[in-house]
């Protein structure tokens, strides 16, 4: 989950919350320049984030504050039977949306192959999978890359939105690129944003997500946490994005 301090205590936003406003910005995107089997593609980027459970296991810090998901330290081994389950799950869906996945989880899991021989075997299926997709669907690697990379792109900029890390005073911040082209996010009303280059179809529109307020700030255990979750009080975050042309 994603952990952000409050004035009156936490704000905790799930990741298929987070999920979920990815594939809303991917929706907006501009038609002439959408990815390759563009619906699927929003459907994994939607389901990227199934692995996070935040009702079970540990969710919290030594101290006995919500844990945010860039703290959390999770055993190798359940990480990988994680990841397992997350692949097997997206295939199930289609074959794309697979591919999508198991790029996403080789971009998370960087640096694991050499941890151990199962994470080497796993990261080789993988890239065995993925040649297998690309040769049975007739998509190039250069058209699935963009595709990939547009799924990140969205990703990234709902973290930067949900972990509110919009720039102050007009800065502007990069996303990430998508081929040769950067795109940066800047705030330019203290309730609008813009992303440069303008990428959707519509001049201006506003997206929204839920979180959950906690007011305590340390808890007694995993359960006790999940008990204050489901009695939290839940408001929606708003951004409206806007073009400057």
């Amino acid at each position: 989950m994603i952990v952000n301090l409050h004035e009156d205590g936490w704000e905790i936003i799930y990741h298929r919350a987070h999920a979920l406003l990815a594939a809303e910005l991917g929706g907006r995107w501009r038609e002439v320049e959408r990815p390759v089997r563009y619906l699927e593609t929003l459907v994994a980027t939607a389901q990227h984030d199934d692995i996070e459970r935040e009702w079970e296991g540990n969710e919290l810090t030594d101290a006995g504050a919500p844990l945010d998901f860039t703290l959390s330290k999770e055993d190798p081994h359940l990480s990988l039977l994680k990841y397992r389950k997350l692949l097997d799950g997206a295939l199930y869906r289609s074959r794309w949306i697979g591919y999508l996945t198991s790029k996403h989880i080789e971009w998370l899991t960087d640096g694991m192959r050499e941890s151990s021989e199962e994470w080497r075997g796993f990261l080789d299926e993988i890239e065995k999978l993925q040649r297998s997709i690309l040769s049975d669907l007739a998509i190039s690697p250069d058209e699935a890359q963009r595709a990939y990379d547009f799924m990140h792109w969205c990703d990234r900029l709902s973290l930067i939105l949900t972990r509110r890390e919009i720039p102050e005073a007009g800065r502007a911040l990069e996303i990430i690129s998508i081929g040769d082209t950067r795109y940066e996010l800047r705030a330019i009303a203290p309730d609008a944003v813009t992303v440069t280059p303008w990428c959707f179809d519509y001049p201006s529109f506003e997206l929204t997500t839920e979180a959950a307020y906690l007011s305590q700030l340390h808890y007694s255990s995993n359960e006790a946490l999940r008990e204050a979750l489901r009695n939290a009080p839940i408001r929606e975050l708003r951004w409206r994005f806007q073009s400057e042309a």
